[in-house]
């Protein structure tokens, strides 16, 4: 019988296992979606279904860069629990995933997970990670992944810490050495501990310093409405203008004070390394940043079961 690719697609709506698996069910079930479905339960391809609503905001960060520094990846792996995290097959998962994201050419985790996997081709990366979530017992998704590719005179450098965050960046002088990889990786821990949010004050959008400013005001006015002595509207100005540049020199990389040695900024210390020495592009991963976190009360999940 003809499988066509709306029953694949009904069929993987229908269990989440994978599109080649849902193929395979059906060519084996001939066409028949209820038997298909059981085919996959039967193999535990199906029992990801069950889980996949579930939040998942733990997980792992990992990074893969080419022996060359030419090519670098960052993926964020996500779980349901720590536990999970610190499981030796969802950790060699993760580290193989980012080893995929490196490889690839894909733009959107969709396509990365649609792609055959590296380590066994004869499965796409989706598959696999169908499997883990059937094995393990957990919610797993592959959240996000950014891929660098630097030119002759650039590098690619990444630092994990503890798994909890990552950060790649792409860092560029006259000659890549040791002492300008040594560089990269000290900014790449700066970055990991203050997370700027922007290189420099040029990369920063009018569109942000506008709604900064405009935020900044209002706090500076409604101050001023409450104080023993109102303060007249050019201090105002001035007291946003000041507030303004603190907060640029702390989402500002380059305006940082340089954690290692605070008679620096990251910029000053980028320029003792050696004349040209810049960062081009960065990515920083938090495990779990800004995913919501679902609170538990135990207590009146066992009263309903017991209820029930």
């Amino acid at each position: 019988m003809q499988i066509s690719a709306s029953m694949v697609k009904e069929l993987r709506e229908l269990t989440g296992a994978g599109m080649s698996a849902c193929k395979n069910a059906l060519v084996e079930a001939e066409g028949n979606i209820k038997r298909a479905s059981e085919i996959l339960r039967e193999k535990g391809l199906a029992a990801a279904a069950k889980k996949a609503g579930r939040v998942a905001a733990e997980g792992l960060v990992a990074a893969a860069v080419a022996p060359d520094r030419k090519s670098g990846a960052l993926v964020e792996v996500n779980s349901e629990t720590d536990f999970v995290a610190k499981n030796d097959d969802f950790i060699t998962f993760v580290q193989q995933m980012a080893s995929q994201a490196l490889g690839s050419t894909a733009e959107t985790t969709d396509a990365l997970l649609a792609e055959a996997w590296k380590p066994d081709p004869s499965q796409t990366a989706q598959e696999v990670l169908t499997h883990k979530i059937s094995i393990i017992g957990e919610n797993i998704g592959v959240r996000r992944f950014v891929r660098y590719t630097a030119n002759a005179n650039q590098a690619v450098v990444e630092y994990i810490h503890g798994g909890r965050v990552g950060v790649i960046l792409v860092v560029e002088a006259p000659a890549i050495n040791d002492s300008v990889l040594e560089a990269g990786r000290n900014v790449c821990m700066q970055i990991a501990n203050l997370a700027p949010q922007f290189i420099s004050r040029a990369d920063v959008p009018a569109e942000y310093l506008a709604s900064e400013k405009e935020i900044l005001t209002k706090q500076a006015l409604e101050e001023n409405k409450t104080a023993d002595k109102p303060k007249p509207e050019q201090v105002i100005e001035k007291m946003v203008e000041g507030r303004l540049a603190k907060t640029l020199k702390e989402i500002c990389l380059y305006d940082q004070e340089y954690v290692r040695e605070d008679e620096h900024t990251v910029a000053s210390y980028l320029k003792s390394v050696g004349e040209g020495v810049k960062i081009v592009a960065f990515t920083r991963y938090e495990k779990g940043e800004g995913i919501e976190k679902k609170e538990v009360d135990f207590a009146a999940e066992v009263a309903e079961a017991m209820n029930g």
